[in-house]
């Protein structure tokens, strides 16, 4: 049974501008999970991306560390209403990964290890809003949150950037995933407070 948070606490910054309307400040990193924290050593993980013809396009962790990484500097939003600014990234950038990728899908849905689901329009995994991140303040990430690679969808509330990422299914229409069909909204955007359906 999944566990609702209804946020954290903190001083509240209306002057602040990189807050969207709702959002309070944090300085921490609070850990949200729709379940228990998977495990997942990287010598078994891997990250694939499955399009309409059927057949995975597939990296194991080296494969996945070879390609070109990036450092990401943003903030991040949660839909239980903190914010997180300045945060520093490093990952490999989905426009990197599609390269290898024919479509012609606007969908998909991204799963996690632990069976977690969240839909994402693909025009806003691409054209660089979008990361498998690795490192989190420049060490590996925890698994608590994500580790070892969670996607980066920084411009979406942060539901959206599912830790312990394992796949994308490309698909034809936006499906809801696990938070969608509990009542969060299908898009997710902070600056319009797209929270809930």
């Amino acid at each position: 049974m999944a566990v609702i948070s209804r946020g954290f606490g903190s001083r509240r910054r209306e002057s602040d501008a990189n807050l969207p309307p709702g959002q309070y400040l944090t300085t921490d990193f609070p850990v949200l999970s729709a379940g228990p924290t998977p495990r997942i050593d990287t010598g078994e993980w891997s990250f694939s991306i499955r399009p309409e013809s059927g057949a995975p396009v597939a990296w194991n962790w080296e494969q996945f560390m070879a390609l070109p990484s990036e450092d990401v500097s943003t903030d991040i939003h949660c839909v239980t209403r903190w914010s997180k600014l300045g945060t520093s990234w490093r990952g490999v950038s989905l426009d990197t990964l599609f390269a290898a990728v024919t479509t012609d899908l606007a969908y998909a849905m991204v799963h996690s290890y632990g069976g977690y689901t969240t839909n994402v329009p693909l025009a806003d995994l691409l054209g660089g809003k979008a990361w498998i991140a690795y490192e989190f303040g420049g060490s590996p990430l925890d698994p608590e949150h994500g580790g070892p690679a969670r996607l980066l969808v920084p411009h979406l509330y942060f539901w959206k950037s599912a830790k312990w990422v394992r796949g994308i299914v490309l698909q034809e229409r936006d499906e809801p995933g696990f938070w969608e069909q509990n009542g969060y909204h299908l898009h997710g955007d902070p600056w319009t407070e797209e929270r809930y359906w």
